[in-house]
């Protein structure tokens, strides 16, 4: 596995303080394989963030992810992801706040139970690293997104022996352009949203 250089972030999740290690683009290692990949739902999460009143930029997860990667290093722009998450994982600080987002007020768990992205195109930006856009489907609404990929490592999971490729994508998006406008603009209509996803090959 190739090695990589770290930043390091401090933030507070789920009532902790914690330092965190974030990994910066890997090049694509010359024996990457080729083949179709399934997401490792234990370690794959979507984070989002946005403005809370102006005070604090407040994140929450997602989990609970399922999809699959078709990938060849030789020809990225022939890549084809898709990722779906499932509304009720969503977790933050506050438990009063996770039932809400859950509710017809927010999320609507109930009636829109998956977020889904599916790729459409793929652009090399730099070794390691690829703009995909596709297509977001949250909340009932479909919309156009460009996600910000990054390659962090690959090769075979000591844990599970399963040949593994790990990326980190990042894109925003406007939450009333999906029908989830409550409170906008005290609490931010743009929301980050970075993706750490895990692929095991089938």
């Amino acid at each position: 596995m190739k090695k990589r250089s770290f930043l390091t972030s401090t933030f507070t999740v789920f009532g902790l303080v914690a330092t965190i290690a974030t990994a910066s683009a890997a090049p694509l290692p010359a024996d990457a394989k080729a083949g179709t990949y399934a997401i490792d739902p234990h370690h794959t999460q979507v984070v989002f963030s946005l403005l809370h009143l102006g005070f604090t930029n407040y994140t929450g997860l997602l989990s609970d992810a399922s999809g699959s990667l078709m990938f060849d290093p030789q020809r990225l722009d022939k890549t084809k992801l898709t990722v779906s998450v499932k509304i009720d994982s969503v977790e933050t600080t506050s438990d009063r706040l996770t039932g809400e987002l859950k509710s017809a007020d927010w999320f609507d768990a109930t009636r829109f139970p998956t977020a889904t992205f599916i790729s459409t195109n793929v652009t090399q930006t730099g070794n390691g690293e690829a703009d995909i856009g596709g297509n977001l489907t949250l909340h009932g609404v479909t919309k156009p997104v460009t996600l910000h990929a990054r390659f962090i490592g690959a090769g075979v999971n000591p844990m599970d022996k399963a040949y593994t490729l790990g990326f980190e994508g990042t894109t925003t998006v406007k939450r009333s352009d999906f029908g989830v406008s409550k409170y906008v603009p005290m609490v931010g209509d743009d929301v980050t949203l970075s993706l750490a996803g895990a692929f095991e090959k089938k």
